[in-house]
């Protein structure tokens, strides 16, 4: 390929996804609206379109708005070209979603586990997206891809380098599935894909700057600076669950002593309630009932949960923070003394304009991070194909 000839493949592919994106963007959209908005000729557009409708990454529907003239046909994004995989693996649940392009689940799958072996929890795993898969509507890509999400360190080939709750080290997760089910598959930690999710979908679209604090067993934070994922040099940011908030306090799973998670996560609150207590579910229907010594304890958690965030937020100065993951089931406890510990400890200026919300997607974060990591895969690469 000659350099004129090449130049012009990278000019049509770049013209390519910016005419796709528009369309994902905007889903109803017509011909000359594209030509106006970029600036490309009608020619042109109507060429990157039509390879679009073959593609079935698009369709069209019926005349739109006249602005004078013959009514212009409208294009949208065909979200069911495609189906995208979504695993959360969590310490006390792994939930899988299918999902289609736009992000809507399509079908969920959820099941209870015990910390166990990492073979015994790939073959739940994959019996999961095995049976994701047998119920999958037909469509013209089929699974674009599975994205799974681990409470751990993930570098940027996929293997979960760390993962101290689940007692996983230098796992190969990527090249396992990608083994099984011969698609593209993509591992992030929890707390980035939760905080995607976020942004994406639920609580943090109105907001650039954000930090998502996924606090289930562990504590993980996922960093958005003006509306992208921070990753770190080699992807491992966000491991603020191991900042240490109490000298020589209680040890940790990754071996050291006073962590935050030690204090303000799940495990913490179950450790602080006893052995009589087995699951979050069962304190939380204590606390409905009145019992003040479980209310007590929840409030506890959320004034550890405060000085890990005052911590952060005077790192960062977002404009939002999000709690997510299962101790955003017990808001209703923990919220008020969240605030009064940003309140009194965090600096002013911090705590001006700054928003204070919980998961507006529940348990569903993590997995539909995951899986909006997989379908911009899908789409850049198909772009790529130009």
């Amino acid at each position: 390929m000659g350099i004129l000839t090449w130049n012009q493949h990278v000019v049509k592919k770049n013209n390519k996804a910016l005419v796709l994106n528009l369309i994902i963007e905007k889903e109803t959209i017509s011909r000359a609206d594209i030509a106006s908005i970029t600036g490309l000729n009608k020619t042109t557009v109507s060429s990157l379109v039509t390879e679009l409708l073959e593609e079935e990454l698009i369709y069209e529907s019926g005349p739109g708005v006249s602005s004078g003239g013959r009514r212009p046909v409208i294009l949208h994004f065909n979200k069911n070209a495609g189906y995208a995989i979504g695993i959360d693996i969590g310490v006390n649940y792994i939930l899988g979603i299918l999902t289609d392009l736009k992000g809507k689940i399509v079908v969920e799958k959820s099941q209870v586990v015990t910390r166990t072996s990492y073979s015994a929890i790939m073959g739940t795993v994959q019996t999961m997206i095995q049976s994701l898969i047998d119920e999958m509507p037909k469509s013209r890509y089929g699974v674009v891809g599975i994205g799974v999400a681990v409470p751990g360190i993930v570098n940027k080939e996929g293997s979960v380098l760390l993962a101290p709750n689940l007692g996983w080290t230098n796992i190969q997760l990527k090249e396992d599935l990608e083994r099984i089910f011969d698609v593209p598959t993509i591992i992030e930690n929890e707390a980035n894909a939760g905080a995607i999710g976020e942004l994406q979908f639920g609580a943090g679209q109105d907001y650039e700057n954000i930090l998502y604090v996924s606090a289930g067993i562990g504590i993980g934070v996922g960093i958005i600076l003006n509306k992208e994922l921070y990753q770190g040099r080699n992807g491992f940011s966000g491991e603020m669950g191991h900042m240490i908030i109490e000298l020589n306090g209680k040890r940790c799973n990754c071996g050291s002593r006073g962590c935050w998670e030690a204090y303000a996560s799940e495990n913490a609150l179950l450790e602080m309630a006893g052995e009589s207590y087995d699951s979050l579910e069962s304190l939380i229907e204590l606390a409905q009932n009145g019992d003040q010594s479980v209310i007590g304890l929840f409030e506890k958690t959320g004034q550890y949960l405060g000085y890990g965030i005052n911590n952060i937020v005077n790192t960062f100065n977002p404009d939002q923070v999000i709690i997510g993951n299962r101790l955003a089931f017990i808001k209703e406890w923990i919220e008020a003394p969240i605030l009064t510990t940003i309140e009194n400890h965090t600096l002013a200026y911090h705590q001006k304009e700054m928003q204070l919300e919980f998961s507006k997607l529940g348990k569903y974060s993590t997995a539909l991070g995951v899986s909006a990591f997989v379908v911009d895969h899908f789409i850049k690469e198909e772009e790529a194909k130009a």
